[in-house]
């Protein structure tokens, strides 16, 4: 199947005419009916009930009208999307991602990039998980690092790592000292935690939920360095990633071994906005850092 032939039959199903449309391809009509003759040889089915002067569409060719036109409006956009791309500082990504994520791996992962391709200009934007969702859906951010987000039917994500979470307390605490903990053993504890509308925070009463552990929340937060800082304060405990940059707060990090706490980590995007050249080229540059 070749594109003119789509193109052919597009022309051919608006205009309804062979001539017209022959006319309009700038193809002769014998031309323009052989192509579409040979198109319905390869579908196997009829796609016009042909008249002396003029043609309709079948029910096939009305159901493949429909996919043709989604086919060469692709295509069309696609052109765009390249013409827009060839810029002289080879273009802008927008890119958003989760609050734990800026203080040890974003940094170090543009770093990486722009030394790669110092052309391309990365816009960052930094918010919960509810926020960063509906701009993937709505378009309005090009790739997002996150969580898995599963509600949202155009969302693709791609897995990338799993997070480890660790009981964060004091160094002086009476846990301190242990090599791992269950959540059952922090029940009695103040919990320091993230707000409610971020996966992390669904992820830790998931787990609590799971181990019929139901510490008291003493403070709901937005940025895990300000519950780490807390901790360190002897304010609480709090379950949380293990942050380099962070150790000398004197927090120890005690894994955890019921019930496993982990989230997955991965690329997120817009699987019905087509991504820009630039975009594209940190997506795969991602996707490879972290395959390797």
């Amino acid at each position: 199947m070749e594109l003119s032939q789509l193109q052919y039959f597009q022309a051919m199903a608006r205009v309804r005419h062979f001539t017209k449309a022959a006319e309009e391809c700038n193809v002769s009509q014998s031309a323009l009916s052989r192509s579409i003759a040979k198109l319905e040889d390869e579908l196997g089915t009829p796609l016009f009930v042909r008249h002396a002067r003029s043609a309709e569409l079948t029910a096939a060719g009305e159901h493949f009208l429909y996919h043709v036109d989604r086919v060469l409006r692709e295509l069309v956009a696609a052109k765009k999307e390249l013409a827009g791309g060839k810029t002289e500082d080879g273009g802008v990504v927008n890119l958003s991602f989760f609050h734990s994520f800026g203080g040890y791996l974003l940094p170090m992962l543009l770093a990486e990039f722009h030394a790669q391709h110092p052309e391309i200009r990365i816009k960052l934007n930094q918010h919960n998980s509810k926020f960063l969702m509906r701009q993937i859906a709505r378009g309005k951010t090009d790739l997002c690092l996150c969580s898995t987000m599963t509600t949202a039917e155009n969302i693709a994500w791609m897995y990338l790592w799993s997070e480890e979470l660790f009981v964060a307390v004091p160094k002086d605490h009476p846990l301190a000292a242990r090599q791992s903990v269950t959540l059952r053993d922090i029940e009695a504890e103040s919990l320091i935690t993230l707000k409610p509308n971020y996966s992390l925070r669904t992820l830790v009463d998931q787990s609590f939920e799971l181990a019929d552990s139901h510490p008291q929340i003493v403070f709901e937060g937005d940025d895990v360095n300000t519950l780490a800082s807390l901790v360190a304060a002897k304010l609480g405990v709090s379950i949380i990633p293990n942050i380099p940059g962070i150790e000398h707060l004197g927090i120890v990090y005690l894994p955890i071994s019921f019930p496993v706490c982990k989230r997955a980590v991965g690329l997120a995007w817009n699987r019905a906005k087509p991504l820009s050249p630039a975009a594209l080229t940190f997506q795969q540059f991602v996707l490879a850092h972290f395959a390797t």
